[in-house]
């Protein structure tokens, strides 16, 4: 079992930045991959980034490419999402979420998942 708690979510303006984190907990060295995703209201959830907790590698959306940067601490359990020339239409919960299944890169299916943390971009 992986427990994962986000925080640093919150409101800001368009062009502006904000920094997610995700602290794992618990059986922390079997994650493969750690992820973000997002929901806003009415649609479904979407991928937006993962990593590869022992190499590194990374994989985004198309749509955050260039804006976002998702890394992390090994050393703290933790995975990082750097969101920079925010826009409205990023405006969502985001989550993150972790997995222990390697066999595919990205991976297609998470284990995981933390509560969320709402992020709003106003224009």
């Amino acid at each position: 079992q992986v427990q994962l708690v986000e925080s640093g979510g919150g409101l800001v303006q368009t062009g502006g930045s904000l920094r997610l984190s995700c602290a794992a907990s618990g059986r922390t060295f079997s994650i493969y991959s750690m992820g973000w995703f997002r929901q806003a209201p009415g649609k479904e959830r979407e991928f937006v980034a993962t990593i590869n907790w022992s190499f590194g590698s990374t994989y985004y959306v198309d749509s955050v490419k260039g804006r976002f940067t998702i890394s992390r601490d090994n050393a703290k359990n933790t995975v990082y999402l750097q969101m920079n020339s925010l826009k409205p239409e990023d405006t969502a919960v985001y989550y993150c979420a972790a997995t222990f299944e390697g066999s595919k890169w990205p991976p297609v299916a998470y284990d995981y998942w933390g509560q969320g943390t709402q992020v709003t971009v106003s224009s």
